[in-house]
C-alpha cells in the first residue's frame, strides 16, 4: 500500500528525523491561510506517485495570494491517473545540498537494503545510471540491524560537508522506521543539508507491505489503496488474486510463485501476459469465477493453465476448471502443463472431457500459447 507524503512524513518525525513544518489543505482558501502562518512556502500535490514536480504539481508561494493561486492550479489535476484532492503546504527550506536516502526490500539479498547518494532530487534509476560511484548500498542482516556505526562505514569516502555523523544518524533512524512500520520502501528524496547545517527530509515515499495491512489497520487507514480495474474489483470481491496486465495471453496457475514463473516464461518466449491469476485448492469452487474474469479481459488470444500438485491435488483443481469450462464454453486455444500429486488422474480427465493432452512442461505450454497468440494476430 502506498502512502501520500503528508501521511508518510509523520513516520519520519516519530523516528526523530527532521521534517519541515506543514499543513494540509483541500481548498485554495485553506492553502492561503496555511501559507500566511508558515511564511514562504511550497505547495505540493498529494498523490501516491512520483514525478509530481514534472507534472506541475509542486509550486512555490511567497504570499497568501500566490498560495491560493498555486492551490487552485494544482487541486483537481490528474497526475499519473490520480486526481489531486489535497495539497501539502510546507515552509520553504534554505537548501545547500540535496541527498538521496532509502531503505527497501532487496530481492537479491532477501533482506533490507540501505541506499544513499549525494545526488538527491533525481530518480534512483537516474542516479544509478549517471553517477553510480556516488550511490552507496549496504545490505542488512535483520538479526543485527543497522546502527550509526554501520551508516558511517557506508558513507566513508563521500564528501558530506562535515555532516557525516548527522547523515549517519538519519540513515540509522530511517532503518528503524522501516522496520517499525512494516515497510517495503521508505525513501527520502531529497534529504537536504540546509544553509544552517541542519539535515531535513523534504519528501518521503512510504510503501507498506500489504501483508501487514490487517494487523496495522490504524496505520493502513492513512494510506492510499491502489486503484483497481473493474476486473480486479471482481477478483477482490470473489477473494481471487487477480491483477490485470497489458498482454493478450491469459494465465491460470496455482500458487503465487508458479503463477509468476509462468508469466516469466511467457515473456521469455516473446509473449505478453494478460494477467496474474492464482487459483489453488479453492479452484474446485472458484474456477468458474476466475476463468470468467481472465477471459473477460478484451483481447485475450490464448490461455496457459499450469497446475503443480502439492498442497492442492492436480485432479481436484482440474475438476473445478473442467466444470467451469463446460459452463462457460470458451472459444479460445488453451495449453496445459500438469505435474505433481494427482497429475495422472488430472491428465486422464483432461483427455476424456476436452480431448486434449497436456504439454510436457510449462516451457512447452507457454511457448505454444505465445505462438497461438502471434498466429491469431497475423
Amino acid at each position: 500500500m502506498n502512502f501520500e507524503e503528508y501521511a508518510a512524513k509523520p513516520l519520519l518525525k516519530a523516528a526523530g528525523i527532521a521534517v519541515p513544518d506543514g499543513r494540509l489543505a483541500s481548498t485554495p482558501d485553506e492553502a492561503a491561510i496555511a501559507q500566511a502562518a508558515l511564511g514562504p512556502a511550497i505547495i505540493k500535490a498529494q498523490v501516491p506517485t512520483g514525478k509530481r514536480g514534472k507534472a506541475g504539481g509542486i509550486k512555490p508561494a511567497d504570499n497568501a495570494d500566490e498560495a491560493k493561486a498555486a492551490a487552485s492550479a494544482i487541486l483537481g489535476m490528474d497526475i499519473a491517473g490520480h486526481t489531486v484532492e489535497c495539497v501539502l503546504i510546507e515552509g520553504r527550506s534554505d537548501i545547500a545540498r540535496e541527498f538521496y536516502a532509502a531503505v527497501l526490500n532487496d530481492p537479491a539479498s532477501k533482506g533490507p537494503l540501505v541506499m544513499f547518494s549525494t545526488e538527491g532530487g533525481m530518480d534512483i534509476e537516474e542516479i544509478a545510471a549517471k553517477t553510480p560511484d556516488k550511490l552507496k548500498q549496504a545490505t542488512v542482516d535483520v538479526r543485527r540491524g543497522f546502527a550509526v556505526a554501520d551508516a558511517l562505514s557506508m558513507l566513508d569516502g563521500l564528501d558530506l560537508g562535515g555532516r557525516e555523523a548527522d547523515v549517519a544518524d538519519v540513515l540509522a533512524k530511517l532503518y528503524d522506521a522501516y522496520v517499525a512500520n512494516d515497510a517495503e520502501l521508505l525513501e527520502i528524496n531529497p534529504l537536504v543539508l540546509t544553509g544552517g547545517g541542519d539535515v531535513v527530509a523534504l519528501d518521503c515515499k512510504y510503501v507498506m507491505d500489504d501483508s501487514a495491512i490487517k494487523r496495522r489497520e490504524d496505520l493502513a487507514a492513512t494510506g492510499t489503496p491502489d486503484k483497481l480495474t473493474d476486473l480486479e474489483k471482481r477478483g477482490e470481491e470473489a477473494a481471487i488474486k487477480y491483477i490485470e496486465l497489458e498482454g493478450d495471453i491469459g494465465i491460470l496457475a496455482n500458487g503465487a510463485g508458479l503463477t509468476m514463473t509462468t508469466m516469466d516464461v511467457v515473456r521469455h518466449y516473446g509473449g505478453a501476459p494478460a494477467n496474474f491469476c492464482e487459483i489453488g485448492g479453492e479452484a474446485y469452487t472458484k474456477a468458474q469465477t476466475a476463468l470468467e474474469i481472465v477471459l473477460d479481459k478484451p483481447g485475450i488470444k490464448s490461455l496457459v493453465v499450469n497446475f503443480c500438485g502439492a498442497f492442492a491435488r492436480c485432479e481436484v483443481m482440474m475438476e473445478g476448471l473442467l466444470n467451469a469450462w463446460d459452463a462457460l464454453k470458451p472459444d479460445i486455444p488453451v495449453f496445459f502443463s500438469i505435474a505433481g500429486t494427482g497429475d495422472e488422474e488430472a491428465i486422464a480427465m483432461l483427455k476424456d472431457r476436452l480431448g486434449l493432452d497436456p504439454y510436457p512442461d510449462m516451457d512447452a505450454a507457454s511457448k505454444a500459447a505465445v505462438d497461438a497468440a502471434k498466429e491469431s494476430s497475423a
